[in-house]
């Protein structure tokens, strides 16, 4: 079925043609990963990326979050072509238009809740001022830890360590949020918040997600499944 006409332009917020992913090209013991990827992800979107270990999800979300780079193909996120951009240009576009949350917070544990936050804008603008100050104060609150916020992050649960990856990872509104097996870590209470709050952020803000998960019960609360197995998408890749 051919794609609508309003979702070949700024409605397309990753669009991955002929994707592939290959180690130690060129040398005798060459592996590639993902065989030709076709993938689109709509603005607004919340999409579960299942399966079974060694699929092949780490290193496509890898490639999304530009952290690396295909092989062949062309991948564009948010109508940038990113196979034609330097390292410079991937590095701008990945710190203003994508956040990452990871199965483990990586949060530093010396630093206090709302300075973790305030981390990507600082690396944006290179000096810190009272604005990062106010809108991770704001952040932080949105993840309902305003109490919590002058703690250090080391003294903080598991669940609300991962609420503040959460919200650092929303510090520079981007459109795109990469979620790689972020409840993995957590008992079921605190995953099901952790999930529900980038519903919210989703549903409030319009932030396109991609949420990796082994767990069924999640990815049924997402809007779509895209499955991988050996390198390959079988299903949800439009």
């Amino acid at each position: 079925m051919a794609e609508p006409a309003a979702d070949t332009g700024a409605a397309l917020v990753v669009q991955l043609t002929g994707v592939r992913k290959a180690y130690n090209v060129g040398r005798p013991f060459e592996t590639e990963v993902l065989h030709g990827i076709d993938l689109t992800v709509r603005r607004g979107e919340f999409c579960a990326v299942m399966g079974p270990s060694g699929s092949g999800k780490s290193t496509l979300l890898n490639l999304v979050g530009l952290l690396d780079r295909p092989t062949a193909g062309t991948l564009r996120v948010c109508g940038e072509d990113t196979t034609v951009l330097d390292d410079r240009a991937l590095t701008r576009l990945r710190g203003h238009s994508i956040g990452f949350v990871f199965q483990h917070h990586h949060l530093i544990t010396a630093f206090t809740a709302i300075e973790n936050v305030m981390m990507p804008m600082l690396g944006a603008a290179g000096f810190p001022d009272a604005a990062m100050r106010t809108r991770a104060a704001a952040l932080i609150d949105s993840v309902g830890l305003s109490a919590w916020q002058d703690h250090l992050a080391g003294q903080l649960s598991g669940g609300q360590q991962q609420r503040v990856a959460v919200a650092r990872a929303l510090a520079m509104d981007p459109a795109l949020l990469l979620a790689d097996e972020p409840t993995g870590n957590l008992d079921t209470q605190s995953a099901d918040a952790v999930f529900a709050l980038l519903r919210h952020f989703n549903a409030t803000h319009g932030t396109t997600v991609l949420f990796v998960t082994h767990n069924p019960a999640l990815a049924a609360r997402c809007d779509r499944t895209i499955q991988v197995v050996d390198g390959r998408i079988l299903t949800g890749a439009t």
